[in-house]
């Protein structure tokens, strides 16, 4: 289970504070366990400082804590604070990656059978759209409608998200498409053949946590190849 240390502390010496972070981060290389840091200067309290540690399990933390350098670091830090920093140990039972879920949302509601669901909630209406595989980008929530439509015309299909890597306001999504030909897809006529093709989408998310730029990866050739369009073109 994720384990999360919170440190509180006050200090007029937030520059030296800051310098120190960056030494402990050097003399733990390929040492510490800590996955994500992050620290917080109180907008109403400019001498309040939080930094919040994060940890794949509480024994990880613990392995991390008995480094000789996070010790000798940690007595350097009680000399810059005001007063002796605070500790709370949290075991997260909740972890909610918005932007993420927002994503998944997405490659469900596209697959979704019958009449394709409003996109309201999930594209903004300004939606940019880059797929390599179009001579131009895809402008506005109306076109990419549009696109979404040619692919639900031609294949019965579902999306399998693999992983997902957030970043700020983007996430990375590696995803396998399965799909059944059902209809005319690029003026090729139906095949009922079984596909699949592996690809990757980066999404960047809007203040209002609507998707507003994708970026699109794909095995385009191999899906054609699958439906046979190749051999067509050799013949």
């Amino acid at each position: 289970m994720t384990f999360v240390q919170l440190i509180e502390c006050r200090t007029s010496r937030f520059d030296e504070l800051d310098r120190l972070m960056d030494d402990w981060v050097e003399q733990t290389k390929g040492k510490r366990t800590a996955t994500h840091d992050l620290v917080g200067r109180d907008r109403s309290d400019t001498s309040h400082i939080i930094e919040i540690v994060e940890f794949a399990s509480y024994e990880d933390a613990m392995r991390n804590s008995n480094l000789p350098e996070t010790d000798k670091i940690f007595r350097e830090m009680v000399a810059l604070c005001d007063e002796m920093p605070t500790f709370t140990d949290l075991e997260v039972v909740r972890d909610e990656q918005l932007c993420a879920a927002g994503a998944r949302r997405f490659f469900e509601t596209v697959a979704t059978e019958g009449e394709l669901p409003p996109l309201d909630g999930l594209l903004a209406e300004s939606y940019h759209d880059h797929d390599p595989a179009n001579e131009q980008d895809t402008l506005g929530m109306d076109a990419m409608r549009r696109e979404i439509g040619m692919w639900r015309a031609g294949f019965d299909f579902a999306f399998t998200v693999e992983d997902q890597i957030t970043q700020g306001d983007r996430v990375c999504n590696r995803w396998t498409w399965s799909g059944t030909h059902k209809g005319e897809f690029l003026g090729l006529p139906q095949t009922g053949k079984q596909v699949t093709m592996t690809g990757t989408t980066v999404f960047r998310f809007g203040e209002d946590r609507k998707i507003a730029e994708g970026w699109w990866q794909y095995d385009r050739l191999g899906l054609l190849a699958q439906l046979g369009a190749l051999e067509a073109l050799e013949n």
